[in-house]
């Protein structure tokens, strides 16, 4: 904001002088009554008129308010001899940029967001093959997007997503391949639906799963259901022990009753 020319800020008014400086007529009728920066002149009817030295106070007033400094700072730097303006304004300067530096982290996080939210998974194709195994499909996250991507469980499942790096899905995918391992042990133990193994696993399987999303009770009956119908769940589970994904549905479904819920008419929520 360049400090506009004495020729023509000689008895300027209230509303021409907020026009000028983009500054509110609150602002200055309040500026004034503080003290801060009164007009010099009135007219003969009473109307306040700025002249240029006010008009050279205001801008200064207007510049170290955009620093941040407050207004008791910057009468003291106005009026005050004794303060070391370079200092105060050194001062302002590095709050200035921890502000900036604050607000770029904070850029940098929304960026994070809105791509976790349009891709789902922020690995390369190199770094998921990595984490999930070979047999991962580097497109699943595409078609998960258009197929829930208008979900409430996307939008968390893309939360998430946005806080993590390699070494945290890293720790997911670790955790959903000891619940397979444990799952598939408990199935060839001839662990029966119901039993308390049965439903610690079941519990474990939420646990697991909040990973990406909340999952109610009623939610993960439909979830299993899916894993036994979806021949790309099935065959995952299936994959580990034949019969593993019926096998899942039916403890899935007894830990539902147990809590009052009947899988029958379980929705997801």
């Amino acid at each position: 904001m360049s400090s506009p020319a004495p020729s023509d800020a000689d008895g300027l008014t209230v509303g021409q002088v907020s026009a000028r400086l983009g500054v509110t007529v609150r602002a200055l009728h309040h500026w004034d009554e503080i003290g801060l920066a009164r007009p010099s002149l009135r007219t003969v009817a009473g109307y306040r008129l700025y002249t240029a030295t006010d008009l050279e106070r205001l801008h200064r007033i207007v510049v170290y308010r955009e620093t941040g400094l407050g207004l008791d700072r910057i009468r003291a730097v106005l009026d005050d001899s004794a303060v070391d303006v370079p200092g105060a304004l050194r001062a302002q300067r590095a709050q200035v940029a921890e502000r900036i530096e604050r607000l770029q982290g904070l850029g940098a996080g929304l960026d994070r967001m809105i791509e976790a939210h349009e891709r789902g998974l922020l690995l390369t194709a190199g770094q998921q093959a990595a984490v999930f195994g070979p047999g991962w499909d580097p497109d699943w996250p595409t078609r998960a997007r258009e197929a829930y991507g208008d979900t409430t469980q996307w939008q968390q499942y893309a939360e998430r997503s946005a806080s993590r790096d390699v070494d945290d899905w890293q720790t997911v995918a670790d955790a959903v391949a000891e619940l397979d391992r444990a799952l598939a042990d408990a199935m060839d133990a001839g662990v029966e639906p119901g039993a308390p193994e049965a439903d610690r696993l079941v519990e474990r399987h939420r646990e697991v799963f909040s990973s990406f999303f909340p999952l109610t009770r009623p939610m993960q009956v439909c979830l299993a259901r899916r894993y036994e119908a979806d021949p790309g769940f099935a065959a995952h589970y299936d994959g580990i022990r034949n019969g593993l994904a019926a096998w899942f549905r039916h403890i899935v479904d007894a830990a539902a009753r147990a809590h009052g819920i009947d899988p029958d008419t379980a929705t997801w929520e």
